[in-house]
């Protein structure tokens, strides 16, 4: 009987995680990737960058925010808006986050299954981080409001690092601050940014096509892609991090 493109993508994206056995942590970035952010960052730029004439006083579209924006850390921002003006450019950045998380409170909403996979998580007791370009402020907004201020480990914060996302240097202090082996974790992340930080660290990375196409995505090399967290794909990759440790487990007993 002939298999379905969907299955064997299904059985090559369980496979290629299940090497990760035993998982020892899952690292997680956060707008995007644990909830739906990006329409309030939209729209905080959207408004500010009318404020400023910005693009001959044409409002800025989807398109443009996802190719120009998304995934990227503020600093390497200030140089678009404001090239000749860098004090400027971070006031403009600093006011637009503001605005965001004026908008962001209490609307923020965990991306689908998301809950059920901190379950299994916790189950495990897999070590766990939050890796964002986020300054601290939107970080803790977002993930107090979805109530995991206990569940994850460790924050780490680009601009805690020598160079932000897409390099690869917040995921491989979030090694270092787990002590944990990036042949033993792996990666969520929904930009282009982000999936190529994780990429350069040597970890497999699970893209999340929630708002930014899947080709773009596929561009940064993703291990596989999933839409949110109750994708098939996901469990059944999952499924078999479960049987090869449990595998493992049985030969060295």
């Amino acid at each position: 009987m002939a298999t379905s493109a969907g299955e064997n993508s299904k059985e090559s994206s369980s496979s290629s995680l299940a090497r990760l056995a035993p998982l020892q942590a899952i690292l997680f970035d956060i707008d995007g990737t644990l909830c739906d952010s990006d329409p309030f960052h939209y729209l905080a730029f959207r408004e500010m960058l009318l404020e400023i004439g910005y693009n001959g006083g044409v409002p800025v579209d989807e398109e443009w925010f996802v190719k120009t924006i998304s995934g990227k850390h503020n600093e390497d921002l200030v140089s678009v808006f404001f090239p000749n003006d860098h004090e400027r450019g971070v006031k403009f950045l600093d006011d637009k986050e503001a605005l965001f998380r004026r908008l962001a409170k209490e609307q923020l909403k965990p991306l689908n299954g998301l809950y059920k996979l901190r379950k299994w998580i916790e189950d495990r007791g897999l070590k766990r981080a939050a890796v964002t370009n986020a300054p601290r402020e939107n970080a803790e907004l977002c993930i107090n409001q979805l109530g995991l201020a206990d569940f994850f480990d460790a924050l780490i914060l680009g601009s805690d690092c020598k160079h932000a996302k897409p390099y690869p240097d917040p995921y491989l202090k979030a090694l270092e601050v787990l002590n944990v082996s990036k042949d033993h974790t792996f990666v969520f992340e929904d930009s282009v940014s982000g999936i190529k930080a994780g990429v350069a660290a040597e970890m497999s990375v699970i893209g999340l096509a929630n708002r930014n196409p899947s080709q773009l995505l596929m561009e940064a090399n993703p291990t596989f892609l999933i839409k949110n967290y109750e994708d098939p794909k996901l469990w059944a990759a999952l499924e078999e991090i479960d049987k090869m440790s449990s595998t493992e487990k049985k030969t060295i007993a």
